[in-house]
């Protein structure tokens, strides 16, 4: 066994080293870094081959054999969709810019008009989904929806409620959010 040690990490591992090239070769689009990665899992490969060797076949098989599986495997992981998408994906609560309380999912469009669907349900009487819906919601977020519904500008409710053009926004993303318009259809 130290005689097969020797020869595959004699001159820095050239024949190691070599075996793991030759197999790389097939694929591409590796940088330096992912080689240098396929020689440190090429050193655990040879470690458990060395230890599972018999001895019945040639050890130089034996080991291109368990290095080109190990090798498929890893690149076979690296490249696989799902974790490309994890190796990019950022959470949807994470702030953005300076105002800690607007995040990612506050960015994200929705396609309800809240104040198109308070004003149908409304009509002229206040039903008991729109009376969930509102108290639901913060007492700023409730004053805004009540003006809307009383059809106040959206300037003169910043006026009146002293808030800038960033909190109204806010308030209103806040307030057209899933757990809060659900209750508008259940």
């Amino acid at each position: 066994m130290e005689e097969i040690l020797l020869l595959y990490y004699e001159n820095n591992a050239k024949k190691l080293r070599g075996i793991v090239n030759k197999i790389l070769l097939r694929f591409g689009g590796l940088s330096e870094k992912d080689v240098d990665d396929f020689y440190s899992l090429a050193n655990e490969v040879f470690a458990d081959a060395l230890r599972r060797y018999d001895g019945d076949q040639s050890f130089d098989g034996f080991l291109y054999s368990c290095l080109t599986n190990k090798i498929k495997t890893e690149i076979t992981k690296r490249n696989r969709y799902k974790r490309r998408a994890d190796r990019l994906s950022v959470p949807i609560d994470q702030p953005v810019g300076d105002d800690e309380h607007f995040t990612l999912a506050d960015m994200i469009p929705s396609d309800i008009d809240i104040e198109k669907e308070v004003l149908e349900k409304n009509m002229g009487f206040v039903d008991q989904k729109i009376q969930d819906y509102l108290g639901s919601l913060s007492k700023i977020q409730r004053r805004i929806i009540e003006m809307k519904i009383q059809d106040i500008e959206t300037n003169s409710i910043k006026k009146q409620l002293n808030l800038t053009d960033k909190q109204y926004q806010l308030y209103m993303r806040q307030a057209v959010q899933y757990e809060h318009i659900r209750l508008l259809y259940i």
